[in-house]
């Protein structure tokens, strides 16, 4: 299922990004009483009354400004725009309505999103609502007030915005079909990928990085079995952006990744892994995603029998937070290793859904910390006396210990390595939640 996009659009220091650290419980944008501070956009995923969405916190729109910075934040809004669900259009109580609100109202209402008008810095409902109702004439329907800083009239906005995504949305038909998201930096051969498992062009290739700029649903058949395809922009260092739209193609891999079963990172062997794609790897990692890196251009690179070894090496260390992921070597322009593409993504999803039994789960946490004491602290050990498995996508479990201060990292992934040395669950992170339970 695929959480709609809620996008927070306004002129610049109207408290976008207050009202979305209010939000998301923690402090992801920065604030500061300066006009343009918030210049890329920002993510987070927000539960209320059990419907989540993703929000994205976006820079001020400034509708014509010839600064250059506040004319690139303006396009990044765009975006931001043409790819929410529901848009939050935030205006400012204390500076009143200004000409400018006007101008970014028009330019909403082209959008043709459902638009929620919301009125903030009200900190004294009393005191403010005459200067509320000034908002009318917007022609946006009914503001409402809130206060970002004091967390106040939060509840109210946000049942409103979810009233606009449609419970079909929320509650997608099952679409049995596995969905891969192709992510990676600019021109790493993401497109041609595609269009080789197609065996026609249905994807636009071209050498100028950057090329494709929506995510793009592609159904490719093999062995009698569907697989959708979801092609991605491409993201590249922010010292290497010429052209400011591919700064913000961010928000389509975020959508992209989030509606997918498995991501296929796509590096380029000829420019080798780098810091970036970690970034991009991050992506899906931080989302639960099952993850195959896939490095092209494989039959460009000048071989030896070691070369493979260094790279996987190079791989593994670029990579070091998900030594799950699936590693292959390909190349879109010969269909080298193609065919083993589907059987990895066959495998991933397998292990992406995979549920253990309780019982065996049991079995193989008293071996591990038979072969391994839990560690200790001032004389009291952790103690683990439990665990089960409670969801998939990723397969996550839950062990019920004395302490959790006691229940240190290392000794986290030691368990996790060990459920995984038994199970495999090749392709796929694994989240182990501690749990206190009180000795008796």
């Amino acid at each position: 299922m695929s959480k709609p996009m809620v996008a927070i659009v306004g002129r610049p220091n109207v408290g976008k990004s207050t009202l979305f650290n209010a939000l998301a419980g923690e402090q992801i944008s920065i604030v500061k009483d300066t006009p343009g501070v918030t210049r890329d956009r920002i993510f987070a995923d927000i539960t209320w009354l059990d419907k989540s969405f993703t929000m994205v916190d976006t820079g001020g729109i400034e509708p014509e400004s010839d600064d250059l910075i506040l004319s690139r934040m303006r396009e990044q809004a765009e975006i931001a725009i043409a790819t929410a669900d529901v848009i939050i259009f935030l205006v400012d109580v204390r500076q009143g309505l200004v000409d400018a609100d006007f101008r970014v109202a028009d330019m909403l209402r082209r959008s043709r999103k459902p638009i929620v008008l919301v009125v903030n810095k009200v900190d004294n409902f009393d005191k403010f609502m005459p200067d509320v109702y000034e908002f009318y004439n917007l022609g946006l329907g009914d503001p409402i007030p809130v206060s970002g800083a004091s967390r106040l009239g939060l509840g109210d906005m946000l049942d409103e915005v979810l009233s606009h995504c449609r419970e079909e949305d929320l509650m997608e038909e099952e679409d049995d079909r596995p969905k891969i998201a192709i992510i990676g930096k600019p021109n790493s051969g993401k497109s041609s990928i595609i269009n080789k498992m197609l065996g026609e062009e249905r994807v636009i290739v071209s050498n100028i990085a950057g090329t494709t700029r929506d995510a793009i649903d592609t159904v490719v058949s093999k062995n009698g079995k569907e697989y959708v395809f979801i092609d991605t922009a491409g993201l590249r260092r922010k010292s290497k952006i010429k052209e400011e739209i591919e700064r913000y193609s961010i928000i389509r891999t975020v959508a992209a990744v989030e509606r997918c079963d498995v991501a296929m990172l796509v590096i380029d062997a000829e420019e080798g892994v780098t810091e970036q794609d970690a970034k991009i790897a991050g992506i899906a990692h931080e989302r639960g995603k099952g993850v195959i890196i896939a490095v092209n251009k494989w039959d460009l690179i000048e071989k030896d029998d070691k070369t493979i070894y260094k790279f996987t090496n190079k791989v593994r260390e670029t990579l070091a937070y998900m030594p799950y992921a699936e590693l292959i070597f390909i190349s879109a322009k010969t269909g080298q290793r193609f065919p083993k593409i589907f059987d990895l993504i066959d495998t991933v999803v397998e292990n992406c859904t995979l549920r253990i039994q309780t019982g065996v789960l049991n079995e193989i946490l008293a071996e591990a910390v038979a072969m391994k004491q839990p560690p200790s602290d001032k004389g009291k050990r952790l103690r683990l006396y439990y665990i089960t498995q409670v969801s998939v996508k990723p397969p996550t479990f839950v062990v019920f210990i004395n302490d959790k201060k006691l229940m240190h990292f290392s000794y986290t992934r030691y368990i996790e390595n060990q459920i995984r040395q038994t199970f495999g669950f090749r392709g796929t992170p694994i989240r182990i939640i501690a749990r206190e339970r009180k000795e008796k």
